[in-house]
């Protein structure tokens, strides 16, 4: 088995400015990076076929993209901040805004998401339902995304395996855990995040499930993104000390409302 293990020793860099270039000399373009940012291109193409089919403006649009960006980076940014490491952040409260630095948090992106769109869509007079069930099939794919930029950064992965798809990331932060062939996690989780995005397409283009029941699309994403986050979790090395110590880790905990809001939205839209 460990003949077939792959060695996982991508740099996480795409490429890195010259020395010579003023102010950016020695700095690089990260993959992480570079997939974030593609996910709100794609995201932005995506709704544009949506708003056309609503023959909404594309100005809302754009309105809706800036609500989303703000959303995403300062809800993840202050999840991970104030769920995995609340001592050290609010001891150091300045470091809150290195966000170069790492640690984006899914479940407080999730929750700044749903807060920016329930004021966006009390300025459209929509409501929040109706935007939610359209917004979370782009949303499923940035995760994609995302877990594709974790993989490149050789960060958050699983347990060590004996499978013959291991990954063996030589370049992990922790020396301690780049020599054993481990579960790739990020893959897992992306994969399954990319299905979802496809499902959610199909329910809402072929299916019109966005217009026949309202809740549905949001209710189907809660239990898919969270319900395989919650099951992946146990695969996974922990992402903080205290983890260790946990039955459930922080990731589990806080999926379970969302799974819970996910089944019970769903159920309320497929009986309408």
């Amino acid at each position: 088995m460990t003949l077939l293990t792959i060695v996982w020793d991508v740099s996480p860099e795409i490429f890195v400015f010259p020395d010579w270039i003023p102010m950016m000399g020695g700095r690089g373009v990260r993959w992480y990076g570079a997939l974030f940012a593609a996910s709100f291109v794609v995201g932005y193409m995506i709704m544009q076929k949506v708003f056309k089919r609503e023959q909404i403006s594309e100005k809302v649009l754009d309105q809706l993209s800036t609500y989303m960006i703000v959303a995403t980076v300062v809800g993840a940014r202050l999840g991970h901040c104030l769920f995995y490491e609340p001592a050290y952040y609010l001891s150091n409260p300045l470091e809150i805004l290195k966000v170069w630095e790492g640690g984006l948090a899914s479940h407080g992106a999730a929750i700044g998401i749903i807060i920016a769109l329930y004021f966006f869509s009390k300025k459209q007079k929509k409501t929040i339902i109706w935007t939610l069930d359209r917004v979370v099939i782009v949303v499923a794919l940035a995760g994609f995304f995302i877990r594709m930029g974790n993989l490149m950064n050789s960060e958050i992965f699983g347990h060590i395996t004996s499978l013959p798809w291991g990954f063996q990331f030589v370049r992990s932060s922790d020396p301690a855990l780049a020599g054993d062939p481990r579960h790739p996690t990020q893959i897992y989780e992306g994969l399954w995040y990319l299905a979802t995005f496809f499902f959610l397409m199909h329910s809402y283009f072929k299916r019109g499930m966005g217009d026949k029941h309202p809740g549905y699309i949001f209710g189907l994403f809660l239990i898919n993104i969270f319900g395989s986050r919650f099951f992946i979790e146990f695969l996974k090395e922990p992402q903080v000390g205290f983890e260790s110590t946990m039955t459930l880790n922080m990731g589990q905990w806080l999926s379970i409302p969302f799974v819970i809001a996910g089944i019970i939205i769903w159920y309320r839209g497929y009986k309408k």
